[in-house]
C-alpha cells in the first residue's frame, strides 16, 4: 500500500480507505495501493467481507485528469477493479460526496453499493472527449439496462443516490452513519454467502431493438461534431453484444484512441482552462472579498432581467430598478412568468419559485438601491447615459458597494471617472439570456480596486458563471476579436458568398450559430448602434459591415422584427432573394467582382483575423493568459468546445500556417486597411517556431 490507501479491520470486516485530498482522485499511487490492499486481503485470511471507502468531503470523485497526457502507469484503473470484483468475500463500496467518473467505475467493481443519502453518482467522461475507460460502460448497463446507461453516459450528468438506487446503481441508502451501516451490511451478506459480481450478471430490461440508431440519430444533432458520444454508443452496444471481456477490450480499444485525440485535448484544455482563469496573477490569497448578499439591478429590460434571475438562482436578493414603478413591476412579471415555464416544464420546483421570487423586489426609485453591497447597470449602451446613472449611483449607494456596469464595449475607466469612487467601479459584462449563458467578463478599470476584482470574480463563480478578467479596450476580450469575424463575414457576402452559405461553412467548422445568425438574434440594429459608438476608430472601409448598414437602414432589424438577413417563418430562417439581390446590388455598385467561394476559404477568411486579433489582446494585456481568451470563445461565443478555444486551435493549425494564410490573403485580396497583417505577437511566435501555450507575459 501507499500512505494513500491504508487497510484496517472493524468487527470482522476489512476497511479499505482512499486518503487522498482533495477529492481522491484515483491517480497512480491510490491505484498502487488499492491493489497492495486487495492482495493482503486475499493473502491473510480472517476478513468475511470488505468495505471501500474515501476519507474527507467525498467518494473518488474521478481519475486523475493530469495523468492522462502521459502513458498510463501500472496498474490500470480497470485491473484494480478485475482484483476487487474477484476477492472472494464479498465488497461493498460507501458512497458520500460524489463518485465520479473513474471513482463511480470502482464502486461499480464492487460486489454492492451504499450511499449516503445527499451523495451523487455519475460517468461525466463525455465532457472532456472521452468515454469510461475502466468498465464503466459494460458494468453499468448490466445494473440498469442499456436504455438508462445511454442516458447516463451520453448526458453526463451527476444523479442523485435516490434515483441511482431507483434504477438500481446502488443497492442501499444509509440511514446514520455510513460506514457502520456499510460494515453492517457486509456481514449481513457474508451470512448469506453469496457474492454478486456486475461483471457476470445478465443485462435487465431488454432495449428496444432500434435503441442504438435512435441514440446515434440524436446525438448527431445534439453534439454535432464531437466524436465522444458516438464512440460511447459503440462502447455500450459492445455490452449487449458481446461477452464481457471482449466487450471490455472494444471500451479500452475506443477510450484509448479519444484519449490521444486531439479533441478530448481541447476538452481537457478548457476543463483546466476553465479553474485557471480564477487565478489572478496580481492579487494575492491576502485580498479578502467584500460581502456580496443584495444586488441591485439597473434597467428591467431584457438583459436586466436576465441578471435579476442569475443572482436569484445564486440565492442572492435582488432589487430590480427602472424608470417607473410599471417597469420595474412588468420586469418583476417577467421573471414570473419564466419560473413559471420552468415550473411547468418541471426544472424548478413551486417551493424554488416561491424562494426566488421573495427574494426579488420591484422599484421605479433608484433611491431602493441605497443599501445593496452590489449594483449593476444593465441599460442602454450608451456613454452619456451611463455616466449620468453613475453619477446618481455614486450620490445614492452606500460607501463600499460595488458599481458594475454591464456595458459590452464602452470605456470603463470613462465611466468611473464621473464617480468620487472609480476604485469601487467594475465591469460585469453578461451575455444573453444571462441566467443561461455562462461567460461572465469581469473588467478592471485603471482604478478598479484589488478587493472589488475578488469580489466580482467570486460573485460570477457564486451565480453559476465561467469568471474571465479583461482589461478595458472596445469590446474587452470577445467583442472585439468578434470585430474582424463579423467584418469578414459581411465582405464575403459582397465578394460572392450567401448569408446561408457563410453561416454553413463557419457551422461545419462548429460554430453553434453562423455570424448572419447570431446578428440576426442580437439584433441588426444593436449591431449597427455598435459600430456607430466606434466609427472614429474603425477603417475608412466603404465596405466595412455595408451589408449590416444597409438591413438596418431598411428596418430589418433581426429575428425580432421577422426579417435580417433572413427572413423568419414560424421562428425558422429562411433565405430571404431580396437580401441577396441587395447584396448583389451593393456589390455591383462597389464593383466588386464576385466568384464561387468554398466553405474552407469562408472558415479561413473569418477564423484567422479572429485568432491575429487574439494574439493581439494577449500582447497588450487586456487578457491574462492565452488560455482565458480560448474560455471566453467556448463559454460565450458558440465555439466549439472540441476545437479548444481559439488560441488552441491556432496551436493545432500551427502559426506558421495561419500567418501564411494571411500573407496569403494581403497579397489576393489587398490590404489597404491593415486587415492582413499579422499581429506582431502571432508573427513572432511562428518565426521562433514556438505557440500561444509557450507564451507567458513574464
Amino acid at each position: 500500500m501507499t500512505d494513500l490507501v491504508s487497510l484496517s479491520r472493524r468487527d470482522g470486516v476489512a476497511v479499505v480507505t482512499i486518503d487522498h485530498p482533495p477529492v481522491n482522485a484515483i491517480s497512480h499511487g491510490v491505484r498502487a495501493g488499492l491493489l497492495a490492499a486487495v492482495d493482503q486481503i486475499r493473502s491473510r485470511p480472517g476478513a468475511i467481507g470488505a468495505v471501500l471507502a474515501c476519507a474527507g468531503r467525498t467518494f473518488a470523485a474521478g481519475s486523475d485528469i493530469r495523468e492522462f497526457d502521459a502513458p498510463v502507469k501500472e496498474p490500470h484503473l480497470s485491473t484494480v477493479i478485475a482484483a476487487l470484483e474477484a476477492l472472494p468475500v464479498p465488497v461493498m463500496a460507501a458512497i458520500h460526496g460524489t463518485a465520479l467518473g473513474g471513482g463511480f467505475e470502482l464502486a461499480l467493481g464492487c460486489h454492492y453499493r451504499i450511499a449516503s443519502p445527499d451523495a451523487k453518482v455519475g460517468l461525466p467522461e463525455i465532457n472532456l472527449g472521452l468515454i469510461p475507460g475502466a468498465g464503466g460502460t459494460q458494468r453499468l448497463p448490466r445494473l440498469i439496462g442499456i436504455a438508462a446507461a445511454l442516458e447516463w453516459i451520453l448526458g453526463g450528468k451527476h444523479v442523485a443516490a435516490a434515483d441511482a438506487l431507483a434504477a438500481g446503481a446502488i443497492d442501499e441508502l444509509a440511514a446514520g452513519d455510513l460506514l457502520e451501516a456499510a460494515v453492517a451490511a457486509v456481514r449481513r451478506i457474508a451470512q448469506q454467502k453469496a457474492i454478486r459480481r456486475t461483471s457476470a450478471l445478465d443485462i435487465p430490461k431488454p432495449a428496444p431493438a432500434d435503441v442504438f440508431t435512435a441514440q446515434r440519430q440524436a446525438v448527431a444533432k445534439r453534439a454535432r461534431g464531437f466524436e465522444a458520444p458516438p464512440a460511447a454508443i459503440d462502447a455500450v452496444e459492445a455490452a449487449a453484444t458481446l461477452p464481457f471481456a471482449e466487450g471490455m477490450t472494444r471500451e479500452r480499444a475506443i477510450s484509448d484512441r479519444l484519449k490521444a485525440s486531439l479533441q478530448s485535448r481541447a476538452q481537457r484544455h478548457l476543463f483546466f482552462g476553465e479553474r485557471e482563469v480564477a487565478r489572478i496573477p496580481d492579487i494575492g490569497k491576502e485580498v479578502a472579498a467584500r460581502t456580496i448578499d443584495s444586488v441591485g439591478i439597473v434597467g428591467a429590460g431584457t438583459m436586466g432581467r436576465g441578471i435579476a434571475m442569475a443572482c436569484l438562482n445564486g440565492g442572492l436578493s435582488v432589487t430590480l430598478v427602472d424608470r417607473t414603478n410599471a417597469l420595474a413591476d412588468a420586469g418583476r412579471a417577467s421573471i414570473a412568468k419564466s419560473y413559471a415555464r420552468d415550473v411547468e416544464k418541471k426544472r424548478l420546483s413551486e417551493e424554488a419559485m416561491a424562494q426566488r421570487l421573495e427574494r426579488l423586489t420591484a422599484a421605479g426609485d433608484m433611491e431602493a438601491l441605497a443599501q445593496a453591497d452590489l449594483v449593476i447597470e444593465a441599460a442602454f449602451e450608451d456613454m452619456a447615459i451611463k455616466q449620468s446613472l453613475f453619477r446618481d449611483l455614486d450620490r445614492i449607494c452606500r460607501p463600499g458597494a460595488i458599481l458594475a456596469s454591464n456595458t459590452s464595449t464602452l470605456d470603463l475607466n470613462a465611466i468611473a471617472a464621473v464617480t468620487r469612487r472609480p476604485a469601487d467601479v467594475i465591469g460585469l459584462h453578461f451575455f444573453s439570456p444571462a441566467h443561461v449563458m455562462r461567460l461572465l467578463e469581469v473588467v478592471r478599470g485603471r482604478a478598479t480596486a484589488a478587493d472589488v476584482v475578488v469580489s466580482a470574480m467570486g460573485f460570477g463563480k457564486r451565480i453559476g458563471k465561467v469568471a474571465v478578467l479583461s482589461g478595458v479596450c472596445f469590446g474587452f476580450i470577445g467583442n472585439r476579436m468578434f470585430e474582424g469575424y463579423v467584418r469578414e463575414s459581411q465582405r464575403l457576402l459582397l465578394e460572392g458568398a450567401t448569408p446561408a452559405q457563410v453561416d454553413r461553412a463557419l457551422t461545419n467548422f462548429g460554430m453553434a450559430m453562423g455570424p448572419c445568425a447570431v446578428i440576426d438574434l442580437a439584433g441588426v440594429d444593436v449591431s449597427f448602434l455598435t459600430r456607430e459608438g466606434n466609427r472614429p476608430n474603425l477603417p475608412p472601409d466603404p465596405s466595412y459591415c455595408l451589408i449590416g448598414d444597409k438591413l438596418h437602414h431598411l428596418g430589418r432589424f433581426g429575428q425580432k422584427a421577422g426579417r435580417g438577413f433572413y427572413r423568419y417563418e414560424s421562428g425558422a430562417a429562411v433565405s430571404d432573394p431580396e437580401v441577396e439581390a441587395l447584396i448583389r446590388s451593393e456589390a455591383d455598385r462597389m464593383g466588386i467582382s464576385r466568384r464561387e467561394i468554398g466553405p474552407e476559404d469562408i472558415v479561413a477568411r473569418c477564423i484567422y483575423p479572429l485568432i491575429s486579433e487574439a494574439a493581439q489582446i494577449l500582447d497588450e494585456g487586456i487578457a491574462l493568459r492565452a488560455v482565458d481568451i480560448d474560455v471566453v470563445w467556448a463559454s460565450g461565443y458558440g465555439w466549439p468546445r472540441y476545437r479548444g478555444g481559439p488560441l488552441f486551435h491556432a496551436d493545432a493549425m500551427g502559426l506558421q500556417a495561419i500567418v501564411d494564410g494571411i500573407h496569403g490573403f494581403a497579397r489576393d485580396l489587398g490590404n489597404d486597411y491593415g486587415y492582413w497583417t499579422p499581429s506582431a505577437l502571432l508573427a513572432k511566435l511562428a518565426a521562433e517556431g514556438k505557440l500561444f501555450k509557450d507564451w507567458s507575459r513574464s
